[in-house]
């Protein structure tokens, strides 16, 4: 089992999660965080830091966002890792009430 980054991250990017995490597993996008499937060990230190719930168990993942299973796989190989925490998107508490941002991610 594996954690995974949901759509809720997009145009937001806190970074509470990355700070707790004990082997660097995630990624950082323009917009997205992402979590390596391979590096990450299941301690489930980083689903309660995020302030939005983006991050879910595989098997949590909603079904409307099943493809972000992959999305966190692909991108985990091509965007850098992302070690310390940083400030969340200038306008992040505004997209965080949005819903369906799918197609806002950008790669």
């Amino acid at each position: 089992m594996t954690f995974v980054v949901t759509e809720e991250c997009i145009k937001c990017k806190y970074t509470d999660c990355v700070e707790v995490c004990p082997v660097d597993c995630f990624h950082e996008g323009p917009n997205f965080l992402v979590i390596d499937p391979d590096e990450c060990i299941d301690c489930t230190l980083c689903e309660p830091e995020c302030p939005i719930e983006a991050i879910h168990s595989d098997d949590d993942v909603p079904e409307h966002q099943q493809h972000f299973i992959q999305i966190n796989a692909e991108l985990a190989r091509i965007w850098p890792v992302i070690s310390e925490k940083k400030d969340a998107l200038p306008d992040a508490d505004e997209w965080a009430k949005v819903t369906d941002k799918t197609q806002y991610l950008e790669r």
